[in-house]
C-alpha cells in the first residue's frame, strides 16, 4: 500500500506536481496491492480531457484586490503543470485532486463560446471589461486541438467587448489575425507572466510551458502587433526569483512591454503542502529560506487570504520588494497605467438580413 504522496519521479516526469494526494472533499487516494507480489512498470501520467457544459460562463466577483469584476475560464485545470499555481485548489470542488490531477485531469468547456454570446445578448447584460486566464491559463497546449479560447475570442470580436488576456501561453501568437484588429479598436491587453530568466529553473517550476526566453519573443510579436502588454512578474518567490526582479523587467521593457504588475507567491490551501514538496525535491539547500521568508511576510502563517494583503505580502521584505519594482518601473517608463479599455462600442453583430445590410 502506497500513500499517493510517494510517487516516484519516473512516473510523474514532465509534471509540476510531486504527489496526487486527496482534496479536502475527496475521502483518500491510495495504491492498493492486489496481493501478487509482481514487480510490474508503472504508467506515467497522461493528459486526460473530459468535458463539461456550463449553464453559464462569465463569473463575477467583488474582490477589491482585482482590477476587473468578471471573467471566464474555457478550461477547468491547466497542463502547464506550474508548482506554485495558485488554482490548484479550484480542482478540490471536481473531487479531482490539486496535485497531479489538476495538470493532467483537464476539463473543457466546448460550447462556452455559444453560452458567451447567449449571456452578452442577455437585455440585463452590462458591459465591463472581461478577464481570461485569471485561473487557469486559456492557451495552455489543450489549445491545439479544441480552440475554445479562439471562439470565444471571436464572439468578444463581434460584439466589440473589451477583453483582458493573462498568459504564458505562446499559442497566443495564433490569434493575431483576431487580436490585432481589435487592440486597434482599444478592446484589448494582455499580461504575460514571467517568474524567471532561468530557463533551468523555469522548466522545473512550470514544465509545459514556454521558456522564458519564448515568453519574451512572444512580448515582442503581440507589441509588434500593436497590442499592448504588460510584463506580470508573477509570482515573485522570495528567496528563489526575487533578485532577478531589475532583470525581468528589464528584459520585457525590451521585448516591447508598456507596464508591468507583480504579485508575490501565494500558497492558499492545498498549494503550501504541494510548493513544500517541490522545494523540498528541486530546491533542497533554499527550502527553510523561502518559508521562512514567506511566513515573515504572512504574520507567521504559510498564506494570509485578508483583502489587502494575500497579493503582496506585509513587514519590511514585502515592503523592499515593492520599492525596488516601484522604482526599476519608473526607471524603464513602465510605471504608467495603461490606457483604459473601450465599452462604448459594444454592439450586437450584424447578422444578414439586418437593414444595415443595404448601405
Amino acid at each position: 500500500m502506497q500513500e499517493l504522496d510517494q510517487i516516484d519521479k519516473a512516473r510523474r516526469r514532465g509534471r509540476g506536481a510531486g504527489s496526487n494526494r486527496a482534496g479536502r472533499f475527496d475521502l483518500g487516494r491510495r495504491d492498493e496491492c492486489d496481493g501478487w507480489d509482481i514487480p510490474e512498470p508503472r504508467a506515467g501520467f497522461p493528459t486526460q480531457v473530459a468535458t463539461e457544459v456550463p449553464k453559464s460562463l462569465i463569473t463575477y466577483n467583488r474582490s477589491p484586490d482585482l482590477p476587473f469584476d468578471r471573467s471566464i475560464n474555457p478550461y477547468r485545470g491547466c497542463e502547464h503543470g506550474c508548482s506554485y499555481c495558485f488554482a490548484r485548489p479550484t480542482h478540490a470542488y471536481l473531487g479531482l485532486s490539486p496535485g497531479l490531477d489538476f495538470e493532467t485531469q483537464l476539463i473543457a468547456r466546448p460550447t462556452a463560446p455559444e453560452v458567451l454570446a447567449r449571456e452578452l445578448a442577455s437585455k440585463r447584460y452590462r458591459v465591463a471589461p472581461i478577464a481570461i486566464g485569471t485561473n487557469t491559463d486559456p492557451y495552455q497546449p489543450v489549445e491545439v486541438k479544441w480552440q475554445i479560447m479562439r471562439a470565444c475570442l471571436q464572439v468578444l470580436s463581434d460584439w466589440n467587448h473589451p477583453v483582458a488576456i493573462v498568459t504564458k501561453g505562446a499559442l497566443i501568437e495564433r490569434d493575431l489575425d483576431i487580436l490585432a484588429p481589435m487592440a486597434a479598436r482599444g478592446l484589448v491587453r494582455v499580461g504575460v507572466s514571467l517568474t524567471t530568466l532561468d530557463p533551468g529553473l523555469s522548466r522545473r517550476m512550470e514544465p509545459r510551458a514556454p521558456s522564458p526566453a519564448r515568453r519574451l519573443a512572444m512580448i515582442r510579436q503581440l507589441a509588434r502587433a500593436g497590442i499592448p502588454v504588460r510584463a506580470m512578474l508573477a509570482p515573485i518567490v522570495p528567496g528563489l526569483t526575487d533578485h532577478e526582479l531589475e532583470n525581468l523587467l528589464a528584459a520585457a521593457q525590451e521585448a516591447g512591454a508598456s507596464a508591468a504588475s507583480w504579485i508575490m507567491l501565494r500558497l492558499p490551501r492545498e498549494v503550501s503542502a504541494l510548493w513544500q514538496e517541490w522545494l523540498a525535491e528541486h530546491a533542497p539547500g533554499r527550502a527553510d529560506g523561502v518559508m521562512r521568508r514567506l511566513r515573515e511576510m504572512h504574520g507567521g502563517r504559510d498564506y494570509d487570504a485578508n483583502w489587502g494583503q494575500r497579493m503582496r505580502g506585509q513587514g519590511l521584505l514585502a515592503d523592499l520588494i515593492a520599492r525596488r519594482f516601484k522604482l526599476a518601473a519608473r526607471r524603464l517608463g513602465m510605471d504608467a497605467s495603461q490606457p483604459s479599455l473601450r465599452c462604448d462600442l459594444f454592439a450586437p453583430p450584424a447578422r444578414a438580413g439586418d437593414q444595415l445590410a443595404l448601405f
